[in-house]
């Protein structure tokens, strides 16, 4: 046995455990978003005075979405740039602010709606995610079918804003939860050869957390459209 033999088990192993690491980091911090998210929404909307001043307020509530916006263009356009420690507050105050904007869904659907379709939501991005991380299938083909179904779902979405159509929203959550569930499974399998090419740190770990945490939250929202019921 040479010493080629004797080093690659190792090699993997080492390889196999930085993979591990990179991934339970990424979770780590979507959940820690998820969890800030949560509780703005929580406090938004228990404080009547917090609440008008966003919801009655047009420009405050498309302000703090611009907000939104920026911060994920920062994030995903100049994560090389940034510190680590910059990035991962730009992703908690993405992850507080959209939380503050979310909490108008609670004056719109029942709180028991949010909670099982939370909850269904879960279970549908639990087991895609596991899909995308324990497939030995090559994905990279369904990166292409899923963005051009993702610009048609944004796309519809706007104009529906003039439309009005419920047939129209009906239609667009629909394949919206359809192709937000295949980008869960996608997004994870890419996280997943990512991390088994080497790459790692907080910066890595902090841009899945965003990818999946979009994946996640947009899931959620077009399942709630689509089963929700309204006050």
């Amino acid at each position: 046995m040479n010493q080629f033999d004797t080093n690659y088990p190792q090699a993997r192993e080492r390889a196999i455990t930085a993979q591990n690491s990179l991934v339970r980091q990424v979770y780590a911090w979507m959940g820690a978003g998820l969890l800030l998210t949560a509780l703005l929404a929580l406090v938004t909307v228990s404080s009547p005075a917090l609440l008008k001043a966003i919801v009655g307020n047009r420009f405050v509530f498309y302000g703090l979405m611009l907000g939104e916006l920026g911060l994920v263009f920062v994030l995903s356009g100049a994560i090389e740039r940034l510190s680590a420690t910059t990035a991962t507050l730009l992703f908690l105050g993405y992850s507080a602010l959209n939380g503050v904007t979310l909490s108008v869904i609670f004056l719109v659907y029942t709180a028991d709606s949010i909670a099982s379709t939370f909850v269904v939501s879960a279970g549908m991005f639990g087991a895609m995610s596991a899909y995308g991380y324990l497939t030995r299938r090559d994905l990279t083909s369904w990166g292409s079918f899923l963005f051009m179904g993702l610009i048609g779902v944004v796309i519809a979405s706007l104009v529906n804003i003039f439309m009005r159509s419920d047939a129209v929203s009906w239609v667009v959550s629909a394949i919206g939860v359809l192709v937000f569930t295949g980008l869960t499974a996608y997004d994870t399998w890419k996280i997943k050869a990512l991390a088994a090419s080497g790459m790692e740190g907080r910066k890595p770990a902090i841009m899945g957390a965003l990818t999946l945490y979009l994946d996640f939250i947009n899931l959620f929202l077009m399942l709630l459209r689509f089963v929700g019921r309204r006050r």
